[in-house]
C-alpha cells in the first residue's frame, strides 16, 4: 500500500512539473487566459485520471505535451493551448461539448469539436479518409484546428516506441501519407522534418540507424569544415554593420537517405550533407536588397554554380517560404549549400501558418494561405464524392506547388502544377468549363489535357453544344473540375436512365409487386453502386430486364430470390494418393507465417507482386475485397497508400520460422559498360558461385554505361544481402540495389 501511494504521489509530482514547464512556455496570458488554461488543466487532469498511455505513463502528460508543442515549438497562443490540453477528453472521457461550451464558450468548444472523431466513421470504407475530411472541414473556419492536430501527430510519433510493431507501421503509413505533406504545405518545415525521419525510423530503420551513426561519427570533422568555411565570409559581413547570425545545420536523415537512393551513391559520397545559414536582422522594406547585398558577399568569397541558384526572396512559394539559396564550391571542392533570409522570413519558414499571423498585411501581392483555403473551401463546397476521392483530391490539389497563368485580360490565376488546360476552363467559372471546346495558349491552339506552365496566357472558347464526357476525368487535376465533371457525369447517367426505369417500373406493374422494394432486391443482389446505375445500364441495353429477373418470383407484392433446388449431395471422389502427397508437399514448403499471432494457412493468403516479400522482411497483411490476404513488405511503395486509407483492414503479419521455401527477389545493377562478357561474368557469379537460380535477366548499355535488371530465387534476406554485397565487389559495377 505503502509503494501505492508513493508511486501516486510521483505521478502528482510529475504531472505538476510537466504543467509547470508547459505555463513557462505560454507568452503574455491576460487574466482570462489564465483562468481558461487552469480550468482546462484540472479539468483534463480529472477526466483523463483513470486513463495511461501504452507506456504506462499517466494520460494526461499526452495533453499537457500537445499543449507544450503549439505554445512553445508552433508559436500558438493561449486559446490553442486550452484546446490542445482539452483535445481527448469529449472523444475518451465522459465530458460533453455542451460542457465545455458552459465553461469555455463557443470558440474554444467549436475547436475541440473539430479535433475529437467522428462516432458513426467507423462502419465507413476509410474511417482515417472521413476523419481527415472533418479536421479539413474545420480548417476553413480555424486553421488552430490542424495545427493542434499537427501537434497532437508529433507527440504520438515521438512516443510510438511503447505501440505494436503492425500499430507503429499504421500510424507512420497516415502521417507520411497525409500529414508530412500537410506541413509542407503549411510551411511548418521543421514538423514535416521530423515527419519524415520519425517514420523513416519505423518503416526504415537499418538505413535510418546507420545513416544517423555516420552523421555522428562525422561531426568533428564537420563542424572544422563548417567553421573554415564560415570564417572569411563573416569577416567580410562584420563590415555591413547589420545583426546577423551564421551556422551550419544538417541535413535531415530522411533527406540523406532519399539521396543515397536518388543518386544511387554511398553515404560518403554525399557532398551536401549540411547547409550554411545566414539570417540578417533587417527591417521589412530592406530585405530583399540586403540578401542580394549578402549573395554578392557569399559568391566574392566562394565559386557559385550559377544553376542551383533558387531565389524565392522575390517569388515566395506557395506556401509562403521566402529564402534566397545558393550552392558554392567551398574549400577542397566541396559543394555548400548557402540559405540567405531574414529574422522574418526564417520565423515563417520555421513555423510557417502558425508565423503568418504575425506578419500578415506586411507582404505583397495576394495572401498565399488565403489562397490555399480558398482551394480548400473549393474542394468542400464541390464535394460530393466519399471520403477517399475527396483525399485523392485533396492530395493531388493542395499539397502540390503552383502555377501562375494569366487570362487574356491580364488577371493571374493560380493553380496546382499538373493542372491542364481544361483545369483552367472550370476555374474561371463551371459553365466555362462545360461547354470548353478548345483552348489557347500564348495565341496557340493546345489540346484539352495541355499542362499548364508559369506565364502562359490562356484564352478558352465554348459552345452550347458543348458538354462533360467520361474521358475528361483523364484530362482534369483539380478537385473543382474532377467534382463539376463528376457531377455531370451523374446527371448525364441519371437523365439517361430514366428510360430505363420507366421499363421497369411496367414490368413491376404487370407482376404487382413494390416498385421500391423490389428496386432495392435488385440493387443489393447485382452489387450496383447506386439505382442510377441499374436504370443506366437497362436504357443502354448493357442488360436486359428478363436477364435480371430470372433469378427471382413474385411473393407477396414483392420480389425474391427462388430457392435452390434441394438436391443430394453427390459422394465425394476419393482423390488419387499421388494428388494428396503433392497437397502435402506444396503444403510442406509453404512458408510458415503468423498473421494476427495464429498461423496463415487459416486463412487464404499469397504474396503480393508489387514489393515481393522475402523471407526476414518486415512485412504486413493487408485483407482484399476478394483476393484473402496479400502479404506485403513493411515499406512496400503501396503500403503508405493502404495503411493510411485502409488501416482497419491492416493485420500483424510475421515469419513463424525458416523453411526451404524460395521467394521472388529483383535487383537493379549498373555500372561501366566494359564491352562482352559481363552478362557472363555477372550470371556465372549468381549461378555457380552462389549457387542461385536465375529467374529473368534483362541488360542494356548506352554511351559505356550498362543498367541490368535480375530476377533471383532466394531463400531469405540474408542470402539476399550476401548476393548484394557479392556483386558490389565486381569490377565495372557502380550500383546494386533491390528493387522495390
Amino acid at each position: 500500500m505503502p509503494d501505492v501511494m508513493s508511486q501516486q504521489e510521483d505521478e502528482k509530482r510529475l504531472i505538476q512539473r510537466a504543467y509547470r514547464q508547459l505555463l513557462r512556455t505560454i507568452k503574455n496570458p491576460d487574466e482570462q487566459d489564465s483562468v481558461n488554461i487552469r480550468n482546462a488543466y484540472e479539468l483534463a487532469v480529472k477526466a483523463h485520471s483513470e486513463q495511461r498511455r501504452k507506456s504506462g505513463e499517466p494520460y494526461i502528460l499526452h495533453p499537457i505535451e500537445v499543449a507544450r508543442i503549439c505554445a512553445e515549438e508552433l508559436g500558438l497562443g493561449p486559446t490553442a493551448v486550452v484546446c490542445a490540453l482539452l483535445h481527448d477528453v469529449v472523444e475518451d472521457t465522459n465530458v460533453t461539448l455542451t460542457e465545455l461550451e458552459n465553461t469555455f464558450g463557443e470558440r474554444i468548444t467549436r475547436i475541440v469539436d473539430g479535433l475529437t472523431k467522428l462516432d458513426s466513421s467507423y462502419n465507413a470504407e476509410s474511417p482515417q479518409a472521413e476523419n481527415f475530411k472533418k479536421v479539413l472541414s474545420t480548417l476553413v473556419e480555424d486553421v488552430r484546428v490542424v495545427l493542434i492536430k499537427m501537434a497532437d501527430r508529433l507527440h504520438n510519433m515521438r512516443t510510438l516506441g511503447s505501440m505494436p510493431r503492425h500499430k507503429q507501421l499504421k500510424i507512420a503509413a497516415e502521417t507520411s501519407y497525409i500529414y508530412a505533406p500537410l506541413a509542407h504545405r503549411l510551411g511548418l518545415y521543421a514538423v514535416k522534418t521530423e515527419f519524415q525521419d520519425l517514420c523513416m525510423k519505423i518503416t526504415d530503420p537499418e538505413p535510418y540507424f546507420e545513416i544517423a551513426k555516420k552523421l555522428q561519427e562525422t561531426k568533428k570533422e564537420r563542424e572544422r569544415y563548417i567553421n573554415e568555411f564560415i570564417k572569411p565570409v563573416s569577416k567580410q559581413l562584420d563590415d555591413f554593420n547589420i545583426p546577423y547570425e551564421i551556422f551550419g545545420r544538417p541535413k535531415s536523415i530522411y533527406s540523406i537517405w532519399n539521396k543515397i537512393k536518388t543518386k544511387q551513391v554511398p553515404f560518403e559520397e554525399i557532398y551536401d550533407l549540411f547547409a550554411v545559414r545566414i539570417i540578417l536582422d533587417v527591417e521589412k522594406s530592406r530585405e530583399k536588397s540586403i540578401c542580394w547585398q549578402v549573395y554578392s558577399v557569399v559568391t566574392d568569397v566562394y565559386k557559385p554554380i550559377p544553376e542551383r541558384l533558387k531565389d524565392w526572396v522575390t517569388t515566395p512559394k506557395s506556401n509562403g517560404y521566402e529564402s534566397l539559396h545558393t550552392t558554392v564550391i567551398g574549400p577542397g571542392g566541396q559543394f555548400v549549400e548557402v540559405q540567405i533570409r531574414t529574422v522574418r522570413m526564417n520565423e515563417i519558414a520555421e513555423r510557417g501558418f502558425a508565423a503568418h499571423w504575425k506578419y500578415k498585411g506586411l507582404s505583397d501581392g495576394p495572401d498565399v494561405y488565403e489562397v490555399w483555403l480558398d482551394g480548400v473551401r473549393d474542394l468542400l463546397d464541390n464535394s460530393n464524392s466519399d471520403a477517399l476521392e475527396f483525399l485523392s483530391d485533396f492530395k493531388t490539389n493542395l499539397f502540390n506547388e503552383e502555377v501562375y497563368v494569366y487570362t487574356p485580360k491580364g488577371d493571374m490565376k493560380m493553380l496546382p502544377k499538373g493542372a491542364t488546360a481544361l483545369d483552367f476552363a472550370f476555374s474561371i467559372h463551371t459553365d466555362i468549363g462545360y461547354h470548353c471546346t478548345a483552348v489557347k495558349v500564348n495565341n496557340r491552339q493546345v489540346p484539352l489535357g495541355y499542362k499548364l506552365k508559369n506565364g502562359d496566357q490562356i484564352s478558352v472558347q465554348t459552345s452550347k453544344n458543348q458538354k462533360p464526357n467520361e474521358s475528361w476525368l483523364k484530362l482534369v487535376v483539380t478537385g473543382k473540375a474532377r467534382s463539376k465533371v463528376r457531377s455531370a457525369m451523374k446527371e448525364e447517367r441519371r437523365r439517361q436512365g430514366i428510360l430505363g426505369k420507366e421499363a421497369l417500373e411496367r414490368k413491376f406493374r404487370n407482376m404487382k409487386v413494390d416498385f421500391d422494394f423490389s428496386v432495392e432486391a435488385l440493387v443489393k443482389h447485382y452489387n450496383y453502386a447506386s439505382h442510377v446505375d441499374l436504370y443506366y445500364d437497362l436504357a443502354t441495353d448493357e442488360v436486359q430486364i428478363g436477364d435480371l429477373l430470372k433469378p427471382f418470383q413474385a411473393s407477396n407484392n414483392r420480389l425474391v430470390l427462388i430457392p435452390p433446388k434441394k438436391e443430394e449431395d453427390p459422394p465425394q471422389e476419393e482423390k488419387p494418393p499421388s494428388d494428396r502427397a503433392a497437397r502435402k508437399r506444396q503444403k510442406a514448403h509453404k512458408p510458415k507465417l503468423l498473421v494476427g499471432g495464429e498461423p496463415a494457412d487459416n486463412y487464404s493468403y499469397s504474396f503480393a507482386s508489387c514489393c515481393n516479400p522475402v523471407q526476414g522482411d518486415s512485412i504486413f497483411a493487408f485483407l482484399t475485397m476478394n483476393s484473402g490476404l496479400k502479404i506485403h513488405r513493411s515499406n512496400c511503395p503501396n503500403a503508405t497508400h493502404l495503411m493510411a486509407n485502409y488501416g482497419y483492414r491492416i493485420m500483424k503479419a510475421e515469419w513463424g520460422g525458416t523453411t526451404n521455401t524460395t521467394f521472388v527477389a529483383d535487383l537493379k545493377i549498373t555500372g561501366i559498360d566494359a564491352g562482352p562478357g559481363m552478362i557472363q561474368r555477372l550470371s556465372h557469379e549468381i549461378s555457380t558461385n552462389l549457387g542461385l537460380n536465375i529467374r529473368a535477366f534483362n541488360i542494356g548499355g548506352d554511351a559505356g554505361y550498362f543498367e541490368g535488371r535480375i530476377s533471383l530465387l532466394v531463400q531469405n534476406t540474408d542470402q539476399l544481402n550476401q548476393v548484394i554485397r557479392t556483386l558490389k565487389n565486381l569490377d565495372n559495377v557502380s550500383t546494386v540495389s533491390r528493387i522495390d
